[in-house]
């Protein structure tokens, strides 16, 4: 089962344009991010961020959707220990998220189908996103029995806006494409076959400018973004709050257990 994340440069636009494609790939898991995927997603953005090529870059799925989340069938593997759990979110997730961040190149996400959890994480990161009719976007992981990581709870809610953010976490509610335009996370909401063209038109328009200016200007808004929040959240991470306690909790693996196996958690006779 192949996961990864592939770069190429993209159809019709291409090194000649500067214009990069990102594609998140795992077969058969509705493009689920892995651990290595995680990591993937860290080394490409890094790259991106030190070449002089690349004017715009594209991040999609592949196929029909664009991330349905976290690859839950590894997580019994170290979703249950605080030490390991804390390096996953803190080093793994955080790590391509915060390349994303960090990456001076505009980006722009093209969204089909599921767009969960990781995957609104990752749409979070892009500059301008673009979404297809048939997107839905949500954060249902109260279902699995644990919460979002501090540092992609703030990530989500700046996006997203705080109520939109509490109702994807506190009641596990998802999104159409259309509501999510109204409440301003989306650019575009367009028919499925007319996602790719509209994506491929904005990715030319953007590489077609003053790639200076462009970096400077994501570097000015990165700045404005992380004014009075950075020394905070690097408290929460690391104080006495013990943000990834639950590790062993028995509502934490039931919800993982669970999906796993298919069945709905129960959440209500935990002792």
């Amino acid at each position: 089962m192949s996961a990864e994340v592939v770069t190429y440069w993209a159809d019709g636009m291409g090194q000649q344009h500067g214009v990069l494609q990102v594609t998140l790939h795992h077969e058969g898991r509705l493009n689920a991010m892995s651990r290595p995927m995680w990591r993937q997603l860290r080394a490409v953005f890094e790259d991106v961020q030190r070449r002089s090529d690349v004017r715009c870059v594209i991040v999609q799925g592949q196929g029909q959707a664009f991330c349905a989340g976290g690859d839950i069938s590894e997580y019994p593997d170290f979703r249950f220990d605080p030490v390991q759990l804390r390096a996953f979110h803190e080093t793994d997730v955080w790590g391509g998220l915060a390349a994303m961040q960090a990456c001076d190149v505009p980006i722009v996400a093209s969204i089909a189908g599921a767009c969960m959890g990781a995957g609104v994480e990752i749409a979070s990161c892009c500059d301008i996103r673009l979404a297809s009719e048939d997107a839905r976007f949500g954060a249902p992981i109260a279902r699995l029995g644990f919460p979002m990581a501090p540092r992609e709870a703030q990530l989500v809610a700046r996006a997203v806006g705080d109520l939109t953010a509490r109702q994807m976490l506190l009641e596990a509610a998802s999104f159409s494409a259309r509501q999510m335009l109204e409440r301003g996370f989306l650019s575009h909401v367009l028919a499925p076959e007319e996602l790719a063209a509209q994506v491929q038109e904005t990715a030319l328009r953007i590489a077609a400018l003053a790639p200076g200016a462009a970096r400077l200007n994501k570097q000015t808004l990165r700045d404005l973004q992380s004014v009075h929040t950075n020394s905070a959240m690097q408290a929460l991470v690391d104080g006495q709050s013990n943000p990834y306690g639950y590790a062993d909790s028995h509502e934490h693996r039931e919800g993982i257990e669970a999906f796993i196996a298919k069945r709905k958690p129960d959440f209500k006779n935990l002792t």
